[in-house]
């Protein structure tokens, strides 16, 4: 009996981890409103740097007319990294980084037959149609889909979750896309499960997201996708800590969820997998949360790739007191470094801030020890030492310490009450950390050059000098062999022939 219950209130408990924080959420304005369809922009500023540390090559020149759904940029080498024109125009201008295609308003598509979709669901029939489709982690980390599920299958992985834990402020996208379209979300979470091979699924979502909970539930069904509730608190959304509170699994900074047999995936990614395998149709649009208080009426879009994002606060209404354009969360977000920012792939959230919300921040003070830092930090690090290690630059004592596990949440930061810029010390320390290791690297690989040069040099003179003792040897097995009387019969000789000579000019 008693047991029974241990097991109910246990079944019943919300999945949760060590830290953490609970902000204010911000998202109650943004989700009064359904998901907007876009109006077409004037143009749009396509990114060729979508895909992580990888840059992809246009397929067009300037002036030709595409049509949507078509290639317009690729990898050179991996065909999987692909960009599609979201919709029919002309390619007005390819730079660096974009190609900007001005939009002609018919929205012509390409063929019905020239869209690839899964005419089987095999593992690699559903991996060719995502890789096709140029589906990469709509989530915000940039890896390729397919690579990822490959990756997954080769490493038999057992379990699937589907990131739904929308923990961050002011980010609404998925929890909009689930109350809006569940259905879709969970199919596409089967055949994202069929290619990785895994066993059993999650969708892993916060517990106060109540009309998202009631939506997935209401299509599970049958489906052996299973749901599961997470503490609403700040960061259940980061991969390892989803992977830490859902499974009890930890992953070394070392290792990728794959090889502790778990794959993550985003709510959104789920989506367009669906598209992909249904429809036939690759990624040219996802769901963009647009909010921020400057905004008149904060909303969540379905925004085509590289839709400006001038044109989004249009539509929203963005009031004169707006000081920045934060791309993501609050605390993990960046701010827009571009002159002309634009949606692309991986972009869930668009903030605007004010100076109410963002005020200016407080002069940094010295550290008081208080531990705040500590007790928040979700995956069990010590901000202390890493600020003092950071400050003196000793890296090693920072890899002692497990600088490369923090999740740069910015949890640390913001409980401190000194103020510290916790975040931003470790960032730099990280890079400082990556430059070390990619000057090692480097300086490796001109080492192993240089003695690659040494080897062949070395082994070019050997043969010079074993060809010249070829040639000498040769040499003397040509020449005639000495013999001492013959040399005294040619003595002889030569002196009589003087003695001849000298007699024939006495005479």
């Amino acid at each position: 009996m008693i047991s029974n219950l241990i097991q109910r209130i246990s079944a019943l408990r919300h999945a949760s981890f060590k830290g953490g924080i609970r902000p204010a959420p911000h998202k109650q304005r943004t989700l009064v409103s359904r998901i907007m369809p876009m109006p077409p922009p004037e143009y749009l500023l396509l990114s060729l740097s979508e895909y992580k540390e990888e840059h992809l090559s246009p397929v067009v020149k300037e002036g030709d007319q595409v049509l949507k759904f078509q290639i317009i940029a690729q990898h050179h080498s991996r065909k999987e990294l692909l960009l599609h024109a979201p919709t029919s125009g002309t390619i007005e201008q390819i730079g660096t980084n974009h190609i900007r295609l001005t939009c002609d308003g018919q929205d012509t598509e390409v063929s019905q037959q020239s869209q690839q979709k899964a005419k089987m669901h095999s593992p690699a029939s559903l991996i060719d149609c995502i890789a096709k489709a140029g589906i990469m982690g709509l989530g915000g980390a940039g890896f390729s889909t397919a690579a990822k599920l490959r990756l997954a299958a080769g490493a038999e992985v057992e379990i699937l979750i589907i990131n739904a834990a929308e923990c961050e402020p002011y980010i609404c996208c998925d929890e909009a896309l689930l109350r809006e379209k569940a259905q879709e979300v969970i199919r596409g979470a089967e055949y994202l499960m069929l290619a990785s091979g895994a066993r059993s699924c999650l969708i892993a979502i916060e517990s106060d997201k109540t009309d998202a909970i009631a939506a997935v539930r209401k299509f599970l069904g049958d489906s052996p996708v299973q749901l599961k509730l997470l503490a609403s608190k700040y960061p259940a959304g980061d991969e390892r800590v989803i992977i830490k509170s859902t499974t009890g699994k930890e992953v070394p900074d070392q290792l990728r969820p794959a090889d502790v047999g778990i794959v993550v995936q985003n709510a959104g990614t789920a989506r367009a997998v669906f598209e992909a395998v249904t429809y036939g149709q690759p990624c040219i649009s996802r769901v963009v949360t647009v909010a921020g208080s400057p905004l008149q009426t904060p909303k969540n879009f379905y925004a085509l790739i590289g839709t400006p994002l001038s044109h989004l606060f249009e539509l929203c209404g963005l009031a004169d007191n707006a000081k920045h354009i934060i791309l993501g969360g609050s605390l993990m977000g960046r701010y827009a470094e571009e002159e002309q920012p634009s949606v692309k792939k991986t972009t869930n959230c668009i903030v605007a801030t004010d100076s109410e919300n963002f005020p200016q921040p407080m002069p940094e003070r010295a550290c008081i020890r208080c531990g705040y830092c500590a007790e928040a930090c979700p995956v069990g690090l010590l901000p202390q030492q890493l600020l003092h290690f950071s400050r003196s630059q000793d890296q090693q004592e920072l890899r002692d310490h497990g600088l490369m596990n923090c999740i740069e949440c910015g949890a640390c930061a913001y409980v401190c009450p000194s103020n510290i810029p916790l975040v931003q010390h470790y960032r730099c320390s990280k890079e400082d950390i990556h430059l070390l290791e990619r000057n090692q690297a480097q300086s490796q690989h001109w080492q192993a050059r240089y003695q690659h040069y040494q080897y062949r040099q070395k082994k070019l003179a050997d043969a010079n000098n074993r060809k010249k003792t070829r040639a000498k040897a040769a040499d003397l097995a040509a020449a005639p062999d000495f013999s001492r009387a013959s040399a005294i019969m040619e003595i002889a000789a030569a002196v009589a022939r003087v003695k001849a000579k000298k007699q024939r000019e006495n005479d």
